[in-house]
């Protein structure tokens, strides 16, 4: 029953979508994740401050027990502070979704991407992209492959495989370089300096 009513409650704050989570259902704003309601309790995701207010609140934290573990995540018990109805309890569930939403936006920007995470890139092509001083996946798609291929050359030597310039373009292009065309290469090539 109290599931019933904080998802009722929940609507004043704007549109958000519902989940099978966990064994039990994770609201949704944008994506992201800011509740879960298991078991006739109610957790919200912390973050922050949020995470010294609800543990000053005595909210304790959610555990998720499998088989052989227990993982506990940021998600705190506020069932008694919405039972209760609170004084902060609104603005509690505003900062939760707020914090929620805006980490989901930092995981999917290219600020927390390393070069590393892109197509045909691993830790080694990483380094050698850094030493020619690209320093991170914005700088890298603002240059292109082209000059970056360019800056390993002169930063390594003008031996460097030219499968390297075909890998930083599938990089940028999303693909495996192996599937990059004959007139694409050619073209990539003619922009080398």
């Amino acid at each position: 029953m109290t599931e019933q009513q904080f998802i009722q409650y929940v609507t004043k704050f704007g549109d958000f979508q519902k989940r099978s989570m966990f064994g039990g259902t994770g609201l949704f704003r944008e994506e992201a994740m800011f509740a879960l309601l298991s078991a006739d309790k109610i957790f919200i995701r912390g973050g922050e401050k949020l995470d010294q207010q609800l543990n000053q609140l005595g909210c304790e934290k959610y555990r998720h027990v499998k088989k052989q573990t227990t993982a506990t995540v940021n998600y705190y018990d506020i069932t008694e502070l919405f039972t209760s109805k609170h004084d902060d309890l609104a603005e509690l569930v505003e900062q939760s979704i707020a914090f929620s939403v805006s980490q989901r936006e930092f995981k999917r920007s290219s600020a927390n991407r390393r070069l590393r995470d892109l197509p045909n890139m691993q830790l080694t092509l990483e380094r050698m992209v850094k030493k020619a001083g690209v320093e991170d996946v914005e700088m890298f798609l603002e240059l292109g492959a082209p000059a970056v291929f360019s800056r390993v050359k002169q930063a390594y030597g003008s031996d460097v495989d030219v499968k390297l310039l075909w890998k930083f373009a599938g990089a940028i292009e999303g693909i495996h370089w192996k599937l990059i065309q004959e007139p694409r290469k050619r073209q990539l090539l003619a922009n080398c300096h």
